[in-house]
């Protein structure tokens, strides 16, 4: 069974840094590209960083490039995202995801992030 387990959310001051942790397992986690995704209330889900298999390459949305740094372990399957300078408007709930050609996309369940005095 395929599983992402997200973790490390929580309320943040503006300015302060979280590192979230995605726990994969149920295939082959170093074969595939992984992605940090968020949705705040009333908007739609939007990728947020993006890294792939190995690891060497990673894409970001304008709003978090320079900020947040998306990295991978594909000893431990996990994906992590690092997200540094926190505004406000980072938050939201985000969520893990794969997409596998066979498998389609899988989701973890998403971590709240609140950026708040």
């Amino acid at each position: 069974q395929v599983q992402l387990v997200e973790s490390g959310g929580g309320l943040v001051q503006p300015g302060g840094s979280l590192r979230l942790t995605c726990a994969a397992s149920g295939f082959t986690f170093r074969m595939y590209a992984m992605n940090w995704y968020r949705q705040a209330p009333g908007k739609e889900r939007a990728l947020v960083a993006r890294i792939t298999s190995t690891g060497r390459g990673t894409t970001y949305a304008d709003a978090v490039e320079g900020r947040f740094t998306i990295s991978r372990d594909n000893v431990k399957n996990t994906v992590y995202l690092h997200m540094n300078s926190l505004r406000p408007e980072d938050t939201a709930v985000y969520y893990c995801n794969v997409y596998r050609s066979g498998g389609g996309n899988t989701w973890g369940q998403g971590t709240q992030v609140t950026v708040s005095t």
